[in-house]
């Protein structure tokens, strides 16, 4: 699950048990921890990174980012609604009229998306925010409303799909007007993340001031350093009456379903290598070429020797 760079500590210890000739599978961190990988290529081991599986119709069924994701964005919304002082839904009672909670996703990723799912079907009034202006359709068709910020992001989407880093100047700009739209909401979840690279930082600390006592943020991409200033990987803050929470390995709290996803993703991966019984590593295949990050003593992949 977590191997060569999403393992730094334990996984030297791990590398040299298994030892040469072996073919690891697993979440790597290629992109984040490159040393990692030449390490694992200098210890002989065949190593895959099922974080670089290509996004083509083909692989989808192997996509362990998708399958986990889906996970933490379902169980972030069940976090957030524990935390907050108020119902999500609005309900209509004898003693008065109580209003439905306001929920603000930033990220329409899938842990965004499932988020906003989740959020709406708890009944809450849900928008979301993506730096990709691509991502309207998908969160308006889960019933939740997008946010439109005055800033160009025509250039934010690699071909991969997935959010490319910007300069300092969108950033700065991104956030000013990001603000005035958390102060309004009851439950922020974030999702921003860049393969690679650091988190982007998009909630600051005079943000978080200006959001009601009570509210609640959960930050999904703490362990990178997080969407919110004031987040700390896997701890609970308060600020400003404000509950703010880091979880870095979400998917951990949902064991049972984790694992069936993990381990369907994993087979699928398994059968497009092996032919009669034997694995066969044809480089022609883009979902093996792609995924196999080190072989025969060597980093294989062109992306981790270029960070190199």
């Amino acid at each position: 699950v977590r191997t060569a760079g999403m393992d730094a500590g334990e996984g030297v210890e791990l590398r040299d048990q298994i030892g040469s000739g072996k073919v690891v599978i697993g979440s790597c961190d290629p992109l984040g921890k490159p040393q990692a990988i030449a390490d694992w290529a200098n210890a002989g081991v065949t190593l895959f990174s099922l974080e670089l599986i290509p996004r083509i119709t083909r692989a989808q069924s192997m996509d362990v980012l998708s399958s986990q994701a889906t996970i933490a964005g379902y169980r972030a919304v069940l976090m957030a609604a524990t935390e907050l002082p108020k119902l999500f839904p609005m309900m209509m009672t004898a003693a008065g009229t109580l209003t439905a909670a306001r929920v603000f996703v930033i990220g329409a990723g899938v842990a965004g998306l499932q988020a906003i799912a989740t959020a709406r079907k708890l009944g809450a009034v849900v928008s979301a925010y993506d730096v990709r202006p691509a991502c309207r359709e998908q969160v308006e068709s889960l019933g939740g409303k997008f946010v439109e910020l005055a800033i160009d992001a025509s250039s934010s989407e690699d071909k991969g799909g997935y959010a490319k880093a910007m300069d300092e100047d969108f950033y700065r700009r991104q956030r000013e007007l990001l603000a005035g739209v958390v102060a309004q909401s009851d439950v922020v979840i974030t999702t921003a993340a860049i393969p690679g690279r650091p988190s982007p930082r998009l909630i600051t600390a005079d943000a978080v001031r200006g959001m009601q006592p009570g509210s609640v943020i959960v930050d999904l991409a703490a362990e990178r350093g997080g969407n919110c200033e004031l987040s700390q990987a896997d701890q609970r803050v308060t600020e400003h009456g404000v509950t703010i929470l880091g979880p870095t390995n979400i998917a951990t709290d949902i064991p049972n379903h984790a694992s069936q996803m993990l381990g369907n993703n994993v087979v699928k991966f398994l059968l497009n290598m092996v032919k009669d019984g034997q694995l066969n590593l044809n480089m022609e295949d883009e979902i093996i070429h792609d995924t196999l990050v080190a072989r025969d003593g060597q980093v294989a992949s062109s992306r981790v020797k270029d960070l190199l």
